[in-house]
């Protein structure tokens, strides 16, 4: 079944997981001829229901924990909406749903609000659960491949290169039959953290060429917006001289650019994206459980793929029942687990989490408790 507004996705885990956004269901978690993903063996199962909302980013892969999930354990019931992250942020912020999905950790104001929703002024947690590179793709007739460095991407996204027979793509793409043909950048049209991991990735690399600040929603007017990573994917896929960037599950068979990086061009994957998380350190300022990453956008390391993001399952450390910090602490391990980390890659090509950082995230996840 495919959604419309949605792409067709590698993993359709369709019981429950739409039922925020729609009515529809299917009586298999799976796709004929999908196997099952992988679950551990001692996987810890809940009953009821749980709830979530945020990034579209981690769409595919949270179709994929939610039909592992729910195919071990026959009586849960998880509920997630792909609405963008800051709506995702937001809902958790105002106690709609029991976590987030953000690719973007929670500010210093949105965790002084986060003590306010989580009870007894508990902190809320930012776990990185799922990386995965930005791609940016395109639609230009008869051009399978670009090589763009940062200066001219950003230009490109400024409204400065408005034709892709521009002189400085043409100086890099020297074997491109370049068309004069104006290019259509395709941006979101959400608070999105897409959106600010992109930005950010242009703030840092693009030097003077990129005047604005990195920020969830897009800070020029647009030539043409779409509603989450779904909507840019389908957008540039049904245009004539688009360009976007979305969540690397989402490229389909569009073509990727490669992306300058210290005088080479490297192309999109999760083993060269992982290399910029390897090295990035937590964030300072926060408490043990919060493990917010400062990113190195601007890296020059050869073979580093730098635009990426880091998608947070955000949740608060201390619940008002143990039934509900049962159901969000027994979900999130599973998403950390070696099994659900393999389980996405397969299914969406992340980069799985070394497992020394996830044994790290996964004390912080057994920590969450109740009230009770």
């Amino acid at each position: 079944m495919t959604l419309p507004g949605h792409r067709p996705l590698a993993a359709a885990a369709l019981v429950g997981v739409l039922a925020l956004t729609s009515a529809c269901g299917s009586d298999s978690a799976l796709r004929n001829g999908q196997r099952p993903p992988a679950v551990p063996d001692d996987v810890a199962c809940f009953d009821g229901s749980l709830s979530a909302a945020g990034s579209s980013a981690q769409e595919n892969a949270m179709y994929t924990w939610v039909a592992g999930y729910q195919m071990a354990c026959k009586d849960a019931l998880i509920l997630y909406d792909s609405v963008g992250s800051g709506a995702g942020r937001s809902q958790f912020l105002q106690d709609a749903v029991d976590f987030a999905g953000s690719d973007a950790a929670l500010d210093r104001r949105e965790r002084e609000r986060a003590r306010d929703r989580c009870v007894g002024g508990a902190p809320a947690l930012n776990i990185p659960g799922y990386v995965v590179p930005i791609a940016v793709i395109f639609q230009l007739e008869g051009v399978d491949s670009l090589n763009l460095p940062p200066e001219t991407l950003a230009k490109i996204f400024d409204q400065r290169i408005t034709r892709w027979n521009d002189p400085e793509i043409a100086e890099h793409n020297p074997d491109a039959d370049l068309p004069d043909l104006r290019i259509t950048p395709v941006t979101r049209a959400d608070d999105s953290g897409t959106t600010e991991n992109f930005t950010g990735y242009l703030a840092s690399a693009a030097g003077e060429a990129w005047p604005h600040e990195p920020g969830g929603t897009w800070p020029t007017r647009p030539v043409e917006a779409a509603q989450g990573n779904s909507g840019i994917a389908e957008a540039v896929d049904g245009g004539r001289g688009t360009i976007g960037y979305v969540e690397a599950s989402h490229t389909g068979d569009m073509p990727t650019a490669s992306i300058g990086v210290g005088g080479e061009f490297v192309d999109v994957a999760p083993e060269s994206a992982a290399r910029v998380v390897a090295s990035s350190p937590e964030r300072k300022g926060g408490h043990r459980h919060d493990h917010a990453l400062e990113l190195d956008y601007g890296t020059a390391e050869a073979g580093t793929y730098p635009i990426v993001l880091v998608t947070y399952e955000i949740a608060c450390l201390r619940y008002g029942t143990a039934d509900e910090a049962e159901r969000v602490r027994s979900f999130l391990e599973y998403v950390l687990s070696a099994e659900g980390q393999k389980a996405a890659s397969k299914e969406t090509g992340s980069a799985p989490l070394p497992g020394d950082f996830r044994r790290k995230l996964l004390d912080s996840v057994a920590a969450i408790s109740s009230a009770e």
